[in-house]
């Protein structure tokens, strides 16, 4: 059985992910404005992969009979100096999404809550991808900063698909 604890921090998780969503498309405007539509393209498609895990969140919450609570969505308030650094912000993100699933699944741990611990093993592995593919999209910024174009055109191409997870 899921203990209060927990509940709340998944409840939170939901809005961690949501504002994921939001702080991504607020990315993706601001490469919109450079004409950068590849750049755009990719963190759109990552806005639309957090809105995914929030579902995820709620759908378990509510599969479990716990009430799902939606709080406000903060908005994100990043100003960009360069190209890289939404970048650079995005990988740090992560991290901290990161951070935030790995408290979830401690305090799982300590309350012998093993169907959530179950739960989170996908999101566990999910970040890790997260993770490095910020860290290899900023390695590709870094490498063929010359060849911006060619990274934008590239990243043009990635297409949405809708996260491969299933609730039983």
């Amino acid at each position: 059985m899921l203990k209060d604890t927990v509940t709340k921090l998944l409840n939170e998780q939901i809005n961690k992910e949501m504002f994921s969503a939001y702080l991504y498309l607020d990315m993706a405007n601001y490469y919109t404005t450079l004409n950068l539509d590849g750049f755009a393209n990719w963190f759109k498609i990552q806005a639309k992969e957090e809105m995914d895990h929030a579902m995820i969140f709620m759908t378990y919450l509510q599969n479990n009979d716990f009430p799902v609570v939606l709080e406000a969505i903060e908005k994100p308030t990043r100003l960009y100096k360069d190209p890289r650094q939404p970048l650079e912000e995005a990988l740090k993100h992560e991290q901290f999404v990161t951070a935030s699933i790995h408290a979830i699944y401690a305090e799982a741990m300590e309350g012998k809550d093993y169907r959530t611990m179950e739960f989170l093993h996908w999101f566990i592995k999910e970040q890790g991808e997260e993770e490095k593919n910020a860290t290899d999209l900023i390695a590709k910024y870094d490498l063929g900063y010359k060849n911006l174009l060619m990274i934008d055109h590239d990243l043009a191409k990635r297409e949405y698909h809708p996260a491969d997870y299933e609730l039983d």
